[in-house]
């Protein structure tokens, strides 16, 4: 018996093994890849307060590090199904069942990708996700943003103050985001509406030099772009779960504040949680919180 199982070691699992451990829990942390979850990705993290310039490999190793130094046991195995058993909770992986008092689920989400080949080669080399995070790597330069949601439309306000030249690519002649910031972007002088078109393909060297737009009439054209802000979405990985917890329409875990679920014991951490801003020091937030919380209810 466990006190606390972690579901996921990206920066909202490890916070939480840290904390829990810190508060005398013993905890087990389970993962199905590697230790870091998206953040690794980045090559380097500019906006969390004191560790500025580090790579995200480097802040989830120390991260890691520090909460098995703690004492926390980590398990690399895929956890497929969560069994409520009212005071406890069985943890289900292909090699085993594992039962704790409490469960944190902090498996993150996935950025939706484009599809388009050489794509996952280029992350870190101009193709990014998070235009807030790395947008500053292309100051003065000319990017393009994929997408015709209130991501994509805040990416490319946000890079119109600093980029030369943005380029709003969207496969359809209209957007889903908010009409008060595509006005807003129709005023800005340096945005550059690209609609009815996808990307069809990436040309690069060692980083990404130019994309390749298909309208729907089947006409190319080709952008010369040092940067490409993908934000098409993404994919919270919750549905192993959803016998426990309950998901939204984009299948976003539904918690409070306090990152407690409907089901008694069971907490939810990051980017897979229902919230507005999905950052780094909101995910490691999320894990001081939901530790905190399961503390609590074990302890009740």
């Amino acid at each position: 018996m466990t006190d606390i199982i972690i579901i996921g070691a990206g920066p909202a699992g490890l916070t939480a093994a840290i904390y829990a451990r810190r508060a005398a829990k013993s905890v087990l942390v389970l993962e199905a890849m590697s230790y870091g979850g998206q953040i690794i990705n980045t090559p380097d993290i500019e906006n969390y307060p004191v560790a500025a310039h580090i790579s995200g490999f480097d802040f989830a190793t120390k991260v890691y590090n520090q909460a098995k130094e703690l004492g926390a046991t980590f398990k690399f195995q895929r956890a497929v199904e969560i069994r409520d058993n009212g005071d406890t909770k069985t943890v289900v992986t292909p090699k085993g069942e594992y039962e704790a008092r409490a469960v944190i689920i902090a498996t993150g989400s996935e950025n939706r990708k484009l599809g388009v080949e050489n794509e996952d080669k280029l992350v870190g080399r101009g193709i990014s996700y998070c235009a807030t995070c790395d947008g500053a790597f292309f100051r003065n330069k000319t990017v393009a943003v994929v997408g015709g949601g209130n991501t994509a439309l805040e990416d490319a306000l946000y890079l119109a103050d600093i980029a030369q030249q943005v380029y709003l690519i969207h496969r359809r002649d209209s957007f889903r985001g908010e009409e008060a910031t595509v006005s807003r972007l129709q005023e800005r002088e340096n945005v550059t509406f690209v609609l009815n078109s996808q990307v069809t393909k990436l040309n690069a060297d060692k980083k990404l030099e130019s994309v390749e737009v298909t309208d729907k009439a089947g006409n190319t054209r080709t952008l010369a772009v040092s940067g490409l802000f993908v934000a098409v979405g993404r994919i919270p990985e919750n549905q192993n779960f959803a016998s426990v917890i309950e998901l939204d329409g984009a299948g976003y875990a539904v918690a409070a504040e306090n990152c407690r679920t409907k089901t008694p014991g069971v907490f939810v951490a990051g980017d897979n949680r229902v919230k507005d801003v999905r950052q780094l020091v909101t995910a490691t937030a999320d894990g001081a919180v939901a530790a905190t919380e399961a503390v609590k209810y074990i302890n009740a």
